[in-house]
């Protein structure tokens, strides 16, 4: 099945436009804030337990979600997540002591990794699980991924900006920086207007949605499995692996920006790459299949002599890394019954996110104590257990789009 944008309904496409503008925030903040913590003269440490705030404090808010969702749909939430984001920039722009910066990164939005893990995601999961048929699933959702990631990828050219206000308006460095939440607060006031727009959930459609019923045993261990690939990607969100590459390689913010900006685009291309992948060989094999061979690449960048090899394994890792993202959320997605699907999209979230938010306390303090990529190491280790053990468990459960076809085929 082919899909376009013009088969999805008007929601769906105002949760896709919506997050790649997201995205664009997203993209430079995730390479500015290590640099502006560390340019307010802030440690490892302490930029690491910032991190943990923003991705705990948003697990929180997403453990809500289904609540939130059953009872009042998806846009008076989105409505809400968008003035959190607006206040989350304005914070960031006129805070600099560490006790107020931290409170502000539990209760915001920052993300300070290349994919969402904020309390949009299952908001947002939920508009897209009901815009298609079975066979379009994982294309929708792949086309949501590459919306974010190709907008991530323009995101991080953004963070030489504060350079060119610095050069060109006369502003110190922190002053040039501190702009950039401003600018993160003015993307939460267009994300606004977009789900302005999405259609009002009627209170019957309410009454259908449930709680995990007959597949919670199937969601719970899916969950234990996600937050332990979480964890292991903990160790290094977009915004650790900058500060790793600043400590370890004093690597200038205009190459970073660079950098990520190739990585968000081959990112984007493996989305593209999934949805025919998988419909070949299935989504779990998918899932499994391309994870590996680029955790052994994350694993092998604390042994390579130079930036140059440590840049080029992160390319490599890049165009292979996140081809799970869309086949994942579209496996959950199929294996539940339509009514709990929006608790089936918190669920797997919140622990992920939770175990997620453990790993950049622990990546900072070694990043202090070392300039070798121990959380690299550490983390990828941790991902091909994942890998290993959700192909030995979910092989033979199929989703009904693999079923079908199997079934026709016999």
């Amino acid at each position: 099945m082919r899909l376009s944008l013009d088969t999805v309904s008007p929601d769906a496409k105002r949760a896709i436009f919506a997050r790649g503008l997201r995205a664009i925030g997203d993209g430079f903040i995730s390479i500015l804030l290590p640099a502006y913590l560390l340019a307010l003269g802030y440690d490892a440490f302490e930029i690491g337990a910032l991190m943990t705030a923003t991705l705990l404090g948003s697990a929180l808010l997403t453990f809500c979600s289904g609540m939130i969702t059953a009872r009042f749909g998806e846009r008076r939430p989105l409505l809400a997540a968008s003035a959190l984001m607006i206040l989350t920039g304005l914070g960031f722009a006129g805070f600099q002591a560490f006790w107020p910066l931290l409170l502000i990164a539990f209760a915001g939005t920052l993300n300070p990794s290349a994919g969402d893990v904020s309390v949009f995601l299952p908001l947002e999961q939920s508009l897209l699980a009901r815009s298609v048929e079975d066979r379009g699933r994982t294309s929708v959702f792949a086309f949501y991924s590459v919306a974010a990631s190709l907008m991530a990828a323009v995101g991080t050219l953004f963070a030489v900006a504060p350079d060119f206000a610095r050069k060109e308006l006369g502003l110190d460095p922190i002053e040039a920086m501190r702009l950039m939440f401003l600018v993160y607060a003015g993307i939460g006031v267009a994300a606004a207007l977009i789900y302005r727009g999405v259609s009002e959930v009627p209170s019957a459609r309410h009454e259908e949605r449930a709680p995990l019923g007959p597949s919670r045993s199937m969601v719970y261990r899916l969950t234990a499995l996600f937050s332990l690939d979480s964890f292991g990607g903990g160790f290094f969100v977009q915004s650790i692996l900058a500060l790793w590459l600043f400590r370890a390689f004093h690597l200038p913010i205009a190459v970073a920006s660079t950098v990520f900006f190739w990585t968000n685009i081959f990112t984007a291309l493996s989305y593209l790459a999934a949805v025919p992948i998988a419909r070949r060989f299935g989504l779990i094999n998918t899932m499994v299949c391309t994870h590996l061979p680029s955790n052994l690449c994350l694993m092998a960048i604390p042994f390579v002599p130079n930036v140059s090899w440590a840049i080029g394994l992160l390319m490599v890792r890049s165009l292979l890394s996140q081809m799970d993202v869309p086949t994942r959320t579209s496996y959950v997605m199929a294996v539940v019954t339509p009514p709990e699907r929006p608790a089936a999209a918190s669920l797997t979230s919140v622990p992920r996110s939770l175990a997620a938010a453990i790993s950049p306390i622990i990546a900072g303090s070694l990043i202090g104590v070392s300039n070798f990529g121990w959380p690299l190491l550490i983390g990828g280790t941790l991902k091909i257990v994942y890998d290993l053990t959700l192909l030995a468990m979910f092989r033979d459960i199929r989703p009904p789009e693999e079923s079908a076809v199997s079934g026709r085929s016999a």
